[in-house]
């Protein structure tokens, strides 16, 4: 049994290998603004598509299931099976260390309430901030990052 090899990635056919920008070069991970959404889960693939926007966001969410209950933490997990039953979400909540599995048939509503803490913190901001600091004579200033709290 062979599976796929590595050289057989678009990206390593056409002329990509001999140009190492192409090969070094990954685009990143656009991270939409959802913090305070609370998405409308009226058919199954709404609420697919808003727990899979759970799972990258960065904060907390806040689930209520079916039976009223208010879960508040990370999702840090998911698994996305062929039924709503078969399908569920694992999530650290905050006042808890035991880590809870949710099936995504018992997820009445989803929000993300939590605050993103890497929203506007890219590198690019980062380097735009320092030189804006060393520009202005600022002192003290360091290569060291700075807290996200």
């Amino acid at each position: 049994m062979t599976g796929p090899r590595h050289a057989d990635r678009p990206s390593h056919t056409e002329g990509a290998v001999s140009n190492p920008d192409i090969l070094e070069v990954v685009p990143g991970t656009i991270h939409e603004a959802v913090q305070g959404w609370v998405p409308e889960l009226a058919t199954e693939d709404e609420l697919r598509i808003a727990l899979e926007k759970a799972f990258d966001y960065r904060g907390d969410v806040t689930l209520t299931t079916k039976d009223g209950k208010k879960i508040e933490g990370y999702i840090f997990d998911r698994v996305s099976g062929p039924t709503l039953a078969a399908s569920f979400v694992r999530i650290l909540p905050q006042d808890s260390n035991q880590r809870q599995k949710i099936a995504y048939a018992d997820i009445a509503t989803l929000a993300f309430t939590g605050r993103d803490p890497a929203a506007g913190k890219s590198w690019e901001a980062w380097v735009r901030k320092y030189w804006e600091k060393k520009a202005s004579g600022e002192g003290g200033l360091s290569l060291q990052p700075e807290s996200l709290e």
